[in-house]
Formats: structure tokens, sequence, C-alpha cells
């Protein structure tokens, strides 16, 4: 069933998802529609919402698909999808978002022999317009996985050498406007966390003109001019549970400009702006780009980690004067029969004292 088919509301209908739980899938060419649909109880992303391809690249890919099942890899892709349809720009989006994800090919490898699959696939559906057909398209329709592979035409090895998890979120940005396989927040988070003074959803408890340190991931940036001639910046703070605007001003927007890119992982020192009753701002000073070693990620996850399992106390009040003698023996037995990683601390009151 279809969920969506507008663009500009991607951002908000996959916040709103991950907060229930659902998982957000990439686009597939071999699984996908136009639009978001229900995939196993997660969302999966629509072929309209990936950047440059639009609604008749999709009708062909779709085409293709019904016609001779699931696309093998990218030289099927390109030797049984329209090329008129879907150009190179279109294909090379479609390769960084993940939608070839079902093949089982690297995205970096796919990149590299993109030229080589669309020339081949171009010379195949000419061959075929003029009545030279291969052989090979008299087989039948077969599953992704089956032994079809041995019946078609071999082409040169696709690459097996990816790029690193930075590469890929920024291709993903790219090609769809989002991160889909995780948010670089999260990987850093904890790390980040240990740094600042207090979270963004916190800055509201903060008094007006109070300095904070605080973190994020700049979402947008916006330069503008003063009445008096002089730059500054409004730039939007996300720390994946709240929100903040970022006012930059003069001399403190020259000393730090080259940390306010869009995309870019930020630690904020600057002041609490309450003046706008609607919303918190920060009138920042210092901005510097977070970019923590390996080492410093790891050692916060494990702080984070040993704060989950610290183990809680349990506190029981007894009153002994309202029970009898053999109450302490029988909760002794009954905590030693039911043991927990929770720490027993027994309150008894009596008459006396």
């Amino acid at each position: 069933s279809s969920v969506m088919d507008t663009k500009d509301k991607v951002p908000f209908f996959v916040a709103q998802a991950e907060q229930m739980g659902i998982a957000i899938l990439p686009p597939d060419v071999n699984l996908s529609d136009h639009e978001f649909v229900v995939d196993d109880g997660n969302i999966r992303f629509g072929l309209d919402a990936v950047k440059g391809v639009g609604f008749q690249a999709v009708e062909a890919i779709k085409r293709a698909r019904d016609g001779k099942g699931p696309f093998l890899n990218l030289f099927d892709f390109c030797a049984r999808v329209d090329n008129r349809a879907v150009n190179k720009k279109a294909i090379e989006a479609l390769i960084k978002c993940g939608a070839f994800g079902s093949t089982r090919a690297s995205r970096k490898g796919m990149l590299v022999v993109l030229e080589q699959a669309q020339a081949a696939g171009q010379k195949s559906q000419q061959d075929a317009l003029i009545g030279q057909g291969s052989i090979f398209d008299l087989e039948p329709a077969r599953p992704l996985d089956s032994d079809r592979a041995f019946a078609e035409p071999s082409h040169a090895p696709i690459p097996l050498q990816e790029f690193d998890r930075t590469e890929l979120l920024a291709a993903e940005k790219e090609s769809i406007g989002l991160f889909i396989s995780a948010h670089p927040l999260k990987e850093v988070g904890a790390a980040l966390r240990a740094r600042v003074d207090c979270s963004l959803s916190e800055l509201s408890n903060r008094r007006d003109g109070d300095w904070v340190t605080v973190g994020g991931m700049i979402t947008h940036a916006k330069r503008i001019r003063t009445k008096k001639g002089d730059w500054m910046m409004f730039a939007t703070l996300d720390d994946l549970e709240a929100s903040v605007e970022v006012i930059v001003f003069g001399k403190a927007l020259t000393a730090n400009e080259d940390a306010l890119g869009t995309d870019s992982i930020v630690l904020v020192r600057g002041r609490v702006d309450h003046k706008d009753r609607e919303r918190t701002s920060i009138v920042a000073q210092q901005v510097e780009r977070f970019d923590p070693s390996p080492e410093e990620v790891r050692v916060a996850h494990e702080q984070v980690a040993q704060q989950v399992v610290k183990t809680t106390v349990l506190r029981l009040h007894l009153d002994a004067s309202a029970l009898p003698a053999t109450v302490i023996g029988e909760l002794k037995e009954v905590l030693a029969g039911f043991p927990g990683e929770s720490e027993v601390v027994i309150e008894l009151s009596t008459s006396v004292g």
C-alpha cells in the first residue's frame, strides 16, 4: 500500500516513523514503487524520492522489472531499462542512495563500471531494435537468486571496494536529501554529550544570557547582511532530540565560518537568548568542528554502557513491631531463591528509639 508521494514531506515523515520505532529502508530498483510502501512492517523509500529520477524513469524501471523479473546487477539493469528514460545522472543517484542493494554489489564499484555498463546496455538495446537481439532474450524470467545468471552474457566484474561510512552517508544525503543507513550523530553522539553542558532540549530551562556549550549537526545555514551592511548567519543546530537556532554575528562569523557548513558536527559556545518567547536561540561566540578520535568515541560508548547496566538499589522498609519475628529469615529465603542484579537494603524500624 502507498504511504506518501511528496518529496517535500520526506524528512518529517522519516522522523515520525523513526520515533515510532519503524525502520526506514532505502529505495531499491527491485523492491520499490513510485511512492513509499510498507515492507514487512517497515517503510521502504519510493524511487520518486531519489533526486534526478522522474516519473517516466520509474515507469521504465517497473516495466523492465515486470517483464523479465528482478535485476541481477547493474549491467542487467542497463541492458533492460530504456536508456532514453533513465540517464546516467539518474543511475548515479540510484547507486549512491543504495537502490541497488538487492544486487549486493558495492556502490563504489558500480560507479567505477557505470559507463561501461551503460555502453553495453545501449548496444544491447540498439541491436534489439535492428533485429539482432541476443538469443538470451528468449530465456524465461527467473527469480533473482536462480541459475539465470549462468544464462546471461558475461560482463566485467564489479570491483568489491566500497566507500567508507562517511562517504556512503554523504552520497545518500546528496542523492536523496537525508541520511538513510545511519545518522552521523549516532556514532559520535556519546562522545559529543560528554563535551557539552546540556542537550538542546534542556536550553529552555536555562536563564536568558547564560553561557552554555552545546553540540549537534548543522542542518541549515544562511548568511544575510544586516542594515549596517555587516554579515551575520542564522543556522539550525540539531542533536537528534531537539533543534535550536544559532545566531552568529560579525567577528564571530569571520572567525568560525569554516565550521558552519551544512552537515558539520560542531560544538557551539554562546549565550542563551530567550528574547523570542516562542523559541530559544544561541548567540554563538565560538564554533568548532567536533571530530573525536576513535579512542574518544570508544571510551564514551563504554561509559554510556556502564551507566545503562548500573544496578539500582532495592530498599525494603519493614515495621518490626507489626511483623512476626520469623519475617527476616523468611525474607532471606525468598531473596536467596530469586536472586537478581540489584542490591537489597532492608530498613527495619522498631518501637525502640
